[in-house]
């Protein structure tokens, strides 16, 4: 992704002509940018060679989902959706975890059936529910379970999951104390430790702290595990300050504290994975003039990409095309909905910028497409995945007259 000529090309292909193609709000994804960044993170933990299973919450189109699995991923899914999306992309069951503290019996049924790796259970409740279906159906079922290592991710509050008044997890009492309990279950097999602390981590040391921790929880059970689940939460740079998580300094203090065990790593990556790779075209509606601020009003709002809003996240936004002529007023980039909350982001100067122009807010491969809406009655937009540049329709705009009707 580069500019050439003051026009910004997504793998090789003018971004200006896409948004004239399929019309804006439009998701666009670089192949080879999602295949850097797997060859990447594989690269960083070659000596640990681990089990990926990509977080389908980041992103669940099923071409995405089916190039995963064609590059060696599994899936972590947290809904029978999910899971249905991922086994019809063509991931494989035995590369297949089922995460998330609220799985239903139905959720837990179909899990069974199908055969996949691991269910990663959250509650003793979660437990005998999964006995109960096992005994039923006259299975064994492989389970992990998770744990609250209360370890601060410090990161947002609204996607912290590993401190100890977070819904995520089992303490550590109560779990040595299950452990127990499924060492003699009938039904039930013991095969994995999981952990995850929150998500968007950029610092290392929360990462140490865990493993510290799961080193404890490890000595205390004297039990050998045959998967130790690390979860995700690996971020990305949106706002380019250049700060980025050391995966290759994470690998090392992983052999170092957990060399004994000798169990089988698995990762959850999502944003890492995708997050980069993924841009938002839109076009300027409007360009409303205020007093100390202009408000550039763009087709794109909160329903197509819902992070600003719910996080206060920013996302980086380009314009399509390149000029030399910088405005040095305060702008503001928002959305057309009836909400104050519906904006992307305030600058104090900007190129120039007319109505109908487009920008890019980028980086939005992760939690854009897969948290948007028919908020307002409107329309959830294409996606197009380009490779090497081709271009590929990988989900049509949503047509207003059908969304209608299916009400």
């Amino acid at each position: 992704m580069k500019y050439k000529l003051n026009d910004f090309l997504i793998d090789g292909v003018k971004a200006k002509i896409l948004a004239k193609k399929y019309s804006t709000p439009l998701y666009c994804y670089s192949l080879s940018k999602i295949k850097e960044n797997i060859k990447n993170f594989q690269k960083s933990f070659k000596s640990i060679d681990p089990l990926v299973c990509f977080a389908v919450k980041a992103n669940p189109n099923k071409v995405i989902l089916r190039q995963m699995g064609k590059l060696g991923l599994g899936a972590d899914v947290v809904s029978i959706g999910e899971l249905m999306n991922a086994l019809k992309s063509g991931i494989k069951p035995n590369k297949i975890v089922f995460s998330g503290v609220g799985k239903t019996s139905y959720e837990l049924t179909h899990a069974i059936k199908k055969n996949i790796l691991l269910i990663n259970a959250e509650s003793k409740s979660e437990i005998l529910e999964i006995e109960r279906i096992a005994k039923i159906k006259k299975k064994k079922v492989n389970v992990g379970v998770r744990l609250n290592p209360n370890t601060d991710a410090k990161t947002l509050s609204q996607i912290s999951t590993g401190k100890k008044e977070n819904k995520f997890g089992i303490p550590e009492k109560e779990l040595l104390n299950i452990i127990i309990y499924l060492k003699n279950s009938k039904y039930l097999n013991l095969k994995c430790l999981s952990v995850h602390i929150g998500s968007q981590i950029l610092d290392h040391a929360p990462y140490e702290k865990m493993l510290k921790v799961l080193k404890k929880i490890i000595n205390k059970t004297k039990f050998k595990f045959e998967y130790i689940d690390l979860g995700g939460g690996m971020g990305i740079d949106y706002e380019n300050k250049s700060k980025r998580l050391n995966l290759n300094r994470y690998s090392k203090s992983i052999k170092k504290i957990l060399i004994k065990n000798k169990s089988k790593i698995i990762f959850e990556p999502g944003r890492s994975i995708i997050g980069n790779a993924g841009f938002l075209i839109s076009k300027v509606i409007y360009i409303k003039e205020g007093h100390k601020k202009d408000f550039i009003i763009l087709d794109a709002a909160m329903n197509d990409l819902i992070r600003p809003a719910l996080y206060g996240s920013k996302h980086s936004i380009i314009p399509v095309r390149k000029n030399k002529k910088i405005k040095k007023k305060e702008i503001e980039f928002v959305g057309p909905i009836c909400e104050s909350a519906d904006k992307f982001l305030n600058l104090k100067k900007y190129q120039a910028i007319k109505e109908n122009d487009f920008i890019l807010i980028s980086d939005v491969g992760a939690y854009g497409m897969s948290l948007a809406s028919n908020y307002c009655f409107r329309p959830k937009p294409a996606e197009i995945l380009i490779d090497k540049s081709i271009i590929k329709l990988i989900r049509k705009k949503e047509n207003i007259k059908k969304l209608i009707l299916n009400n």
